[in-house]
């Protein structure tokens, strides 16, 4: 492990919890979108479906913990107790556009034609697209609030970290082998977050309000 893993780690983690305290101390779900949190609900549930059988390390174990009850967590604030504030109109990206072509895609192309491989090659290319429906609803508000950029931020921060301990390892680990599965989503994923990137770093450094262009 590097300092590169440790710090995407983090970053995710940091991630789950602005968005929580975001939700809990605004009592609102404003501007996230629900979709997107049930996208990644179904990334980390097919993922790691192996949790109970397949013990790598504590420190994976635990991740896998925090991952899976903190994306539920969320999804129950927005579900239930924050529900009058969730924008329904806004968050209304078709689910089945990701989900559909990211199956046929684990189907055929994955490390072995099994059915942990295929549900795991599924959570991967899911990843990649899974923030796409928060960043549609963004481009229909326009202007977001700090903690909803701060979230959105180490999200994509903790992904970039990835890539840079992937390449770290091709290039200190003799016995490093790319997954070019891994590979490729992380950088579409990556790509993705660009252009919001780009104007959240402009809003820092002008210290003004962060708005996408709609």
């Amino acid at each position: 492990m590097n300092i590169f893993r440790i710090v995407g780690d983090l970053l995710h983690l940091l991630s789950f919890l602005i968005l929580i305290r975001k939700i809990y101390h605004q009592k609102s779900c404003a501007g996230i979108s629900l979709k997107t949190q049930e996208l990644y609900a179904l990334v980390f549930v097919t993922r790691y479906i192996d949790i109970f059988y397949n013990f790598m390390s504590i420190y994976n174990w635990i991740l896998k913990i925090i991952f899976l009850g903190s994306t539920f967590t969320i999804i129950y604030m927005i579900r239930v107790p924050y529900n009058h504030t969730y924008d329904k109109q806004g968050d209304r990206f078709q689910l089945l556009y990701l989900i559909v072509p990211c199956a046929i895609l684990a189907l055929f192309i994955n490390h072995e034609f099994e059915v942990t491989e295929i549900l795991w090659a599924f959570s991967i290319y899911l990843e990649a697209v899974s923030i796409l429906p928060q960043l549609f609803l963004l481009a229909r508000t326009g202007e977001i609030d700090l903690l909803t950029g701060d979230y959105i931020f180490t999200l994509g921060g903790y992904r970039f970290m990835y890539i840079l301990n992937w390449v770290y390892r091709l290039s200190t680990d003799t016995y490093y082998r790319p997954q070019w599965i891994v590979w490729i989503s992380g950088v579409v994923q990556t790509l993705l977050y660009a252009d919001f990137f780009y104007y959240y770093l402009k809003s820092k450094i002008n210290k003004t309000k962060l708005v996408l262009p709609s």
